[in-house]
């Protein structure tokens, strides 16, 4: 019955999809030839539009069929005239519904990191790609080290998405981990963390440092699964049990927009202390569970 269950889901997630990636496609060719930034702006509002639509849509079959058990914290004080920064641990894919279901509609328009593979998926990577989201490489330190311009072309990414903040408020998530957490994972890159990977700094500071002040603060959110392994055909079968949210608004402190984290020692230091203490008061968090 639940493999029915996740049958039926994914039909239905594929309905939506083509629903409103036909008035994506339009208005994506639409983009491409229209004159003059102020126009180039309209036009991707209305995609940020029919995205929104997309999400509702699914958050409304899913509580309705799949009827998921959420317990949901939802910050005081969101708004969707101003940015955000959402930082989150990464469990799996189902994480992204969660954080719509929580944050959907009361701050702006969701803008994630992703991988550059993801691009390829079909309709989903051309609406990223015309909604501007930055994607990126997944490199190591060495890999960075050995291909500076590569690692160069995922900070102009991020650079753009910030110019863009500066026009229109966007909510930024950023799944800190980079990947989605596994046992082997953290074995592999020997965590300090008992239930998280290491976080990467990085990304966050420049954000962080390029629209500090644009940023109405940092959504921290912590993920829980009752299920040890979850997944996101779990999820569609209804078969994923309890799945937790907490959340908290955290200040975007004078430093983290005053420092420079690629040049300055001291300044990369303090980040990581920042973001090591936040992770080991989220790993805190999940030990109670």
């Amino acid at each position: 019955m639940s493999t029915l269950r996740g049958i039926v889901s994914l039909l239905l997630l594929t309905l939506t999809t083509l629903l409103w990636g036909l008035p994506l496609l339009l208005m994506t060719l639409v983009k491409l030839v229209t004159p003059g930034h102020r126009l180039r702006l309209a036009v991707l509002k209305l995609l940020n539009a029919i995205a929104l639509n997309w999400i509702g849509l699914n958050l409304w079959w899913m509580r309705h069929w799949l009827k998921p058990n959420l317990e949901i914290e939802i910050p005081e004080g969101l708004s969707r005239r101003q940015g955000w920064l959402v930082l989150s641990n990464h469990r799996s894919w189902t994480d992204i519904f969660v954080l719509f279901f929580a944050l959907h509609r009361r701050i702006p328009m969701p803008r994630f990191f992703l991988k550059r593979q993801l691009i390829w998926v079909p309709i989903v990577g051309l609406a990223w790609w015309a909604l501007e989201y930055p994607f990126m490489r997944r490199m190591t330190a060495e890999q960075r080290a050995r291909h500076p311009h590569l690692a160069r072309r995922d900070q102009e990414a991020t650079e753009r998405m910030c110019r863009r903040a500066h026009e229109m408020p966007i909510a930024i998530f950023n799944f800190v981990e980079g990947t989605r957490f596994t046992a082997a994972k953290q074995a592999a890159q020997a965590s300090p963390y008992r239930h998280l990977l290491r976080p990467r700094a990085g990304g966050v500071a420049q954000v962080l440092n390029l629209l500090g002040d644009q940023l109405a603060g940092i959504i921290d959110v912590t993920l829980y699964y009752d299920n040890p392994n979850p997944s996101f055909w779990g999820y569609l079968c209804g078969r994923e049990g309890r799945i937790v949210m907490q959340t908290r608004v955290l200040p975007v402190a004078d430093w983290m927009h005053d420092g420079n984290y690629q040049d300055n020692a001291s300044d990369k230091e303090r980040f990581h202390s920042w973001i090591n203490a936040l992770w080991q008061q989220k790993d805190e968090r999940l030990s109670r569970f």
